[in-house]
């Protein structure tokens, strides 16, 4: 695990080292929330998920993330927590269903950021669509690990990296 996590790090670090004229953002990391307690409307994280989210946290502290997003739920929040500590940043809390005004926020208000968006199984996707990625993104019911790298390019979709932590 420690080498796929070595090899994405260098994919990670071309790419955004990468110059590009477009005001974009550098790359913007999407990840669904970490496991959750329960499946109640807004659970806590369970222990699994706890540790998930200081594994986030471990694997991005270097990458200059210099936003964060997340949901009104709970989940998203405590998933972000750890590397929000570590980076001194406050999460910006939007609503799970204003996907656009996501996207359009990130494009306004950090052109040229790397940012984080903490999501759920249906919004990543959605999220990753609306960046312009053609391909349809499925996030399957136990899967908690995806960690998604998108690129803004100069022309054309960006450039996404799926990856698992």
């Amino acid at each position: 695990m420690k080498s796929a996590m070595g090899r994405w790090a260098v994919a990670a670090a071309v790419l955004l080292a990468t110059p590009s004229p477009v005001r974009a953002q550098k790359a913007v990391f999407l990840v669904r929330h970490a496991e959750k307690v329960d499946e109640s409307r807004d659970p806590l994280l369970s222990a699994a998920g706890k540790a998930r989210a200081r594994a986030l946290a471990r694997h991005l502290r270097t990458a200059g993330v210099q936003a964060i997003h997340v949901t009104q739920y709970q989940r998203t929040s405590l998933t972000a927590a750890p590397l929000a500590a570590a980076a001194g940043l406050t999460p910006v809390v939007l609503p799970a269903d204003e996907r656009q005004q996501l996207v359009d926020r990130m494009r306004r208000d950090h052109a040229n950021d790397v940012v984080l968006v903490v999501g759920h199984s249906d919004t990543v996707p959605e999220v990753l669509r609306l960046m312009g990625h053609p391909d349809a993104v499925t996030i399957a019911a136990p899967e908690y690990d995806n960690l998604f790298v998108a690129i803004p390019r100069e022309a054309g979709p960006p450039t996404v990296l799926r990856l698992r932590y």
